[in-house]
């Protein structure tokens, strides 16, 4: 069983934010912004890859709600989801990353030369 099942089956404790019979939203350990919360499904995907679209349309609108009980919707945020190890994705279960209370850099990409890529 993955972190994040043992997370979504109450067997490791969460400081959770919202939960309904089929997703759960939880604060982020490692918060990188000051309101950093993850978004699960309770079913294990692995990863967006994986994901079906019956799903994602549920977790879209539980995200929604997640966002308003965060009052992030009016000042704004991001939503971000990391795919397989070159995406960044270390836990191997489906992950949305909701990032906000704060006006959010993107400085990890901004001195990044393409070419160094190609």
């Amino acid at each position: 069983m993955c972190l994040f099942c043992k997370i979504s089956n109450h067997k490791i404790p969460s400081n959770t934010v919202l939960e309904n019979d089929e997703f759960i939203a939880f604060h982020d350990i490692n918060p990188k912004a000051p309101v950093h919360i993850l978004v699960i499904p309770k079913t294990h995907v692995e990863s967006f890859n994986d994901v079906d679209s019956n799903i994602m349309a549920k977790m879209t609108l539980f995200i929604h709600e997640v966002v308003n009980e965060m009052n992030l919707k009016d000042s704004g945020y991001r939503v971000i989801t990391n795919v397989g190890d070159d995406g960044g994705q270390e836990v191997k279960h489906l992950h949305f990353h909701i990032l906000g209370g704060a006006k959010l850099a993107w400085t990890h990409l901004s001195d990044t030369d393409p070419k160094v890529f190609l």
